[in-house]
């Protein structure tokens, strides 16, 4: 068979099978010419989930005649010049727009900001039909039709117009987050409008309007840097989690990614913090010299490689600990909100007034002398209650109390214990209920994870060396961390090129597969040049004898135990969550009591 040159059409829609796999893949190239083009307002409107329509409209720099008819055609870009080791915009391919074109009818009109008018071209299933003149604004507007009429079999392949309109809403959201000095106005007929203001360099804002106002106040700052790559963003706590990992937002270099390596360090840094089938939320932007990532790795550019990915990985694990050790205990917003609605009464107060921040001087039910401290016992006893009764009795003046010594402690003052497992605090402007058992398991395990990390743990020495075969490749991956595995009690030499002879093993781990161990220690320093394996598994165990060995549920506790409880809760880091995810304590203000009896 005689080998023959394709057509420039039908080599389009062959890159469009890469380029432009959905309607959202459109929306996210079109996007990406609008910011590289210097917008600050961007507008999309879809109809029929972008398949019908699909229209991008910018302020950017704009294009000339000139500029209109190369952008059409296949690897013309302004972007780059040589070589892809400087690539500091998003978009250098040259392939969206000839790609568009080639599977739908596609219009661009454009003016430049010092022009006086404005030129438009159109395409039809990789035809060019005409380039003329035409007015138009500043800018450049990019209007995609019938998308995938030229190639029908795509159109099979496609969900329902809803899930469509979703992922190009999933795809604004992240490019307005990477951008919060942008206006972007999502609207369409197959959506209600979705405005994103812009808000300058306030991230935390923008984040807000996209994840929601509780994640301003459940969010933790991350800064960090580590040789050549910085890290900025912010990340919530634990118990403020999500059911998928669709709230985890990644850039490099401005751009938004969903890079393995990049969710795998998350779900990293929040191990054992965070239920099993639950998921974090952060949004994490790393910066780095161009030269060392390369976004050249598949057409949709949603990929990149790091060319020290393990550095990459420990920064954001580190960073992400660090940051929860240092702020992440406080429980979440959200849980009084759902303590609320489990307590909310079958009626609703007739006036609904918004809520303020409760004090002692405004509330309803306000106290004769303000509360100064916890000086009552803490622990009340409830016996020799006389029965309430109508009658007035002149009573003896009062002895002047003694000034007392107030200490302010953030989870309060234990007033009583209930079913035997919670314990009840008084705070300043409110109450906490712990679980006893959550907590003190959590407050172990974090005592032995410290003793983990501050010294050499112990070994047991194998009366036979374990002889295991393996690869000579993952021989000189393993060695290189011979001395990190025997601070964590695993003595391995090298048996030959092609095994590794393992002498001792951890003596917590007990009985221990070493060969199991050992491939898979070699499996994942060949995946992210790291030995974390053996660490996670003593963690494992440590978290697992830290649950037997707490206070367990239904021993009553004294008053100045459970006070003991509380205090060590304080200075703990991560005290806010068990080792298995779940809260460990909830925070109910009086403001929140008193909408509960209808009196805010």
């Amino acid at each position: 068979m005689a080998i023959r040159q394709l057509s420039e059409t039908l080599i389009n829609q062959i890159a469009a099978g890469e380029v432009i796999e959905r309607p959202a893949s459109a929306a996210k190239e079109l996007i990406e010419n609008a910011l590289d083009a210097g917008a600050t307002r961007i507008e999309i409107a879809t109809a029929g989930g972008g398949k019908a329509l699909l229209r991008v409209s910018d302020n950017g720099s704009g294009m000339d005649a000139a500029d209109l008819e190369l952008a059409v055609r296949r690897h013309c870009t302004s972007k780059i010049s040589e070589t892809l080791e400087d690539i500091r915009t998003l978009g250098f391919r040259g392939e969206a727009l000839p790609s568009i074109g080639s599977v739908a009818r596609l219009s661009i009109a454009s003016r430049r900001r010092d022009s006086a008018g404005g030129n438009e071209i159109a395409i039809a299933g990789g035809k060019i039909m005409h380039l003329r003149p035409a007015a138009a604004n500043p800018g450049t507007t990019v209007e995609v039709r019938d998308l995938f009429f030229a190639t029908p079999a795509r159109l099979k392949f496609l969900k329902t117009e809803k899930a469509e309109a979703g992922a190009i809403t999933e795809i604004v959201k992240r490019m307005a987050i990477a951008f919060p000095a942008v206006r972007f106005v999502l609207s369409g007929s197959d959506r209600t409008t979705l405005e994103f203001p812009a808000t300058g360099e306030d991230h935390l804002a923008r984040m807000a309007q996209v994840l929601g106002k509780e994640f301003r106040d459940n969010a933790i700052a991350l800064d960090a840097v580590r040789e050549e790559v910085s890290l900025t963003g912010f990340a919530g706590v634990p118990t403020f989690n999500r059911g998928n990992s669709a709230h985890q937002y990644a850039f490099v270099n401005g751009r938004p990614v969903q890079d393995k390596l990049i969710l795998s360090a998350i779900r990293g840094a929040y191990a054992e913090t965070i239920p099993s089938g639950r998921y974090p939320v952060a949004v994490l932007s790393i910066t780095l010299d161009p030269a060392l990532v390369d976004v050249n790795v598949h057409p949709a550019k949603s990929d990149v490689r790091f060319r020290d990915p393990g550095l990459v990985r420990g920064l954001i694990v580190g960073a992400v600990r660090e940051a929860l050790a240092r702020d992440g205990s406080r429980a979440a917003t959200t849980g009084a909100s759902d303590m609320l609605r489990s307590f909310r009464p079958g009626f609703q107060p007739h006036v609904q007034r918004p809520s303020a921040p409760w004090s002692a001087e405004t509330s309803p039910s306000r106290p004769y002398q303000p509360v100064t401290g916890f000086a009552e016992r803490p622990q009340a006893s409830f016996d020799g209650l006389t029965t309430p009764t109508a009658r007035t009795e002149p009573q003896p003046a009062a002895a002047p109390a003694a000034p007392e010594t107030v200490t302010r402690y953030p989870l309060g003052a234990a007033r009583a214990q209930i079913h035997a497992n919670y314990i009840v605090a008084q705070t300043e402007d409110g109450l906490v209920i712990v679980d006893q058992h959550a907590a003190h398991e959590r407050l172990v395990f974090e005592a032995m994870r410290k003793a983990l990390h501050s010294k050499r743990l112990a070994s047991q020495v194998l009366l036979i060396p374990e002889i295991i075969d393996l690869p000579e490749e993952d021989c000189d991956r393993l060695m290189p961390h011979a001395a990190e595995l025997a601070e964590l009690g695993l003595a391995i030499e090298r048996f030959g090129p092609g095994a590794i002879a393992v002498r001792e093993t951890p003596a917590m781990l007990g009985e221990v597969d070493a060969h199991g161990l050992i491939r898979q220690l070699a499996d994942e320093i060949a995946e992210w040049d790291t030995a974390s394996g053996l660490s996670a598994k003593l963690e494992y165990v440590a978290a697992t004898m830290a649950c037997h060995g707490s206070v367990r549920s239904g021993r009553r506790l004294r008053p100045e135990e459970m006070n003991a409880l509380l205090r060590e809760m304080e200075v703990t880091p991560g005290s806010g969550q068990c080792n298995h995810g779940r809260p460990t304590y909830i925070e109910l203000k009086l403001s929140d009591i008193e909408r509960l009896f209808g009196r805010s």
